[in-house]
């Protein structure tokens, strides 16, 4: 199965102990309820360069001979492995390259740039990566610190899962995003010693669900863009998929839609930052309530590295989809007066007009009548539909619009 033990993830915390944040594990009230269960975060988007990928770096970097430092670090990560390594090198005074797959959002690219990695993009995926990675060590004699399949970087990980139960000593279950396995391996480790009767799950993307294809002896079928870029690994870790395999209950699968939700409702019920794959435990658990029904919960949220941009359209879709954010057209006489009697409906039921789009010239209406789009900020769906009331009251025809709509 595997060799690391408990006692290598309480010596790696010993070797962190003062070179890693001790975040937080929070209680989640508002999401408790969503979810259906008592739940707790373990915050490492609070850990330095925003995800716990710091932890393993760290201990890999400072194992490493005089000799190994000499020569430099190489690694491939989507991004946030990639931050910690080119953090912890740089700290070290050690040259660092890394391979980032090319679609890797720019943020990402710049924060690890900045933080001293001289960042090489190439393919769509971190297995494209390998062989150009694999000839610089063999040319160079880089030292390869692996972002899964490497013992330092599994005890480093693990130490999360000492944190965790420290923090909240009688979960019933913990709730692990799987990538290569690292974060779930240690952690899984470190929890079953401390408490046999644990339930861990782990949670892939249904787009890369290459852990739990390899366990059930299935082809891999991944591919795809995913929300959860930091968990999209085509190949599972050689050392991570036996410990896995032997500590995990289940492996659950969450879709695009469960990420983007994940990702708003930490933003706004928790006011907590996540990237996708820091959100997929939080997913993962709404997506399965009846599985934790009750239950006291764990999960990691592992990374807050998310793009603004795409943070601001995954907040606003949200909205869409709650019908905080409604888009109405209305059909009207083109004739003064219109545009007042719109405003006064909407604002005479609570809501607020935030756009106002006025066609007369591309929709296949009669010259003497126009279509207008209004966005709306409501309350939700039954506010919505007091505010179409409204406006049908003042002999408005009015259809609300989805976000394909046109």
């Amino acid at each position: 199965m595997t060799d690391i033990t408990f006692q290598d993830i309480q010596d790696a915390a010993k070797a962190l102990d003062g070179h890693a944040v001790a975040t937080p594990t929070i209680p989640a009230p508002l999401l408790s309820e969503s979810c259906g269960c008592t739940l707790f975060l373990k915050l490492e988007n609070l850990q330095y360069t925003s995800s716990f990928k710091a932890r393993g770096a760290y201990l890999a970097i400072q194992r490493l001979s005089e000799e190994q430092r000499s020569r430099g670090v190489i690694t491939m990560s989507a991004g946030n492995h990639a931050q910690a390594v080119a953090f912890r090198a740089t700290e070290s005074g050690i040259k660092s390259r890394i391979y980032m797959p090319e679609q890797t959002p720019f943020s990402k690219i710049a924060r690890t740039q900045n933080f001293g990695g001289e960042v090489i993009l190439h393919g769509r995926s971190l297995n494209e990566c390998e062989p150009n990675v694999q000839a610089e060590i063999d040319k160079y004699g880089y030292s390869l610190v692996h972002p899964y399949d490497d013992r330092n970087v599994v005890c480093g990980q693990g130490t999360v899962g000492l944190e965790i139960l420290d923090a909240v000593p009688d979960l019933d279950c913990l709730v692990i995003p799987i990538g290569g396995g690292g974060l779930f391996s240690g952690i899984a480790i470190a929890a079953k010693a401390i408490n046999p009767n644990i339930r861990i799950y782990g949670v892939e993307s249904n787009l890369y669900p290459s852990m739990s294809q390899a366990i059930a002896g299935e082809p891999n079928s991944c591919g795809g863009e995913t929300l959860a870029e930091g968990i999209a690994v085509k190949s599972p870790g050689a050392l991570t998929r036996p410990i896995v395999e032997s500590h995990a209950e289940a492996i659950l699968l969450v879709d695009e839609l469960s990420l983007e939700w994940a990702v708003g409702a930490l933003a706004e019920q928790q006011r907590i930052i996540a990237e996708g794959a820091g959100a997929a435990g939080i997913a993962a658990i709404h997506a399965h309530r009846a599985l934790f029904k009750g239950k006291r919960v764990g999960t990691v949220i592992c990374g807050g590295n998310i793009d603004t941009r795409l943070l601001g359209s995954i907040l606003t879709r949200n909205m869409v989809s709650d019908g905080r954010l409604a888009r109405l057209r209305i059909e009207i006489s083109d004739e003064p007066g219109m545009l007042a009697s719109i405003a006064s409906a909407i604002s005479g039921e609570g809501g607020n007009v935030v756009e106002v789009y006025h066609q007369r010239l591309f929709y296949n209406v009669p010259a003497k009548l126009a279509k207008i789009d209004v966005v709306v900020d409501t309350r939700g769906a039954d506010h919505v539909v007091r505010i179409i009331k409204a406006l049908e009251s003042r002999n408005f025809r009015v259809s609300q619009l989805d976000e394909q709509s046109d």
